[in-house]
């Protein structure tokens, strides 16, 4: 296969998975939405980011955000006004706070995943069993070489 017709079905592949993404951002706002205490977009991604990355810095944030530091803090203010995040002392610089989720924030995101997930139940029972194992299958695949691809950024950010 020549040059362009592999860059051509990349640009296929890259297209459908950026539709497929909007799709979900809609079934995700939709679970979002339906919450008895709904966050904006950023602080369910701030929420997100604390899971994955439990005790991050405001700066950190802030770049996991793509915001700044004034924008995440009164973002965090909120979340914490809410019972969501702690401010903790860092373990290891005491300028420094460290964020982590409370309890009542990992109630709020494991009760949003699993709306979520009841969405996507909805969309998934349309498949034919063939069809849920291909895409479970490239979704897999997917998730690795996206890990991947975050473990280098994650690696590059901590050797600055």
């Amino acid at each position: 296969m020549n040059r362009s017709r592999r860059t051509r079905a990349a640009d296929q592949v890259a297209a459908a998975v950026a539709d497929t993404a909007e799709l979900l951002e809609i079934l995700f706002e939709q679970a979002r939405d339906a919450s008895p205490r709904p966050l904006s977009v950023s602080q369910v991604r701030a929420v997100v980011a604390l899971d994955r990355y439990e005790g991050l810095n405001l700066r950190t944030l802030a770049e996991l955000l793509g915001s700044t530091p004034p924008l995440a803090s009164r973002l965090c203010d909120r979340l914490e006004a809410v019972g969501f995040i702690e401010r903790l002392p860092h373990s290891q610089n005491r300028r420094e706070l460290a964020l982590r989720l409370s309890d009542s924030g990992r109630a709020y995101l494991q009760d949003l995943r699993a709306r979520r997930r009841e969405s996507l139940h909805t969309v998934l029972a349309a498949l034919t069993t063939e069809e849920r194992d291909a895409l479970a299958s490239g979704l897999r695949a997917f998730q690795a070489a996206a890990n991947r691809d975050l473990a280098e950024d994650d690696n590059r950010a901590a050797g600055q």
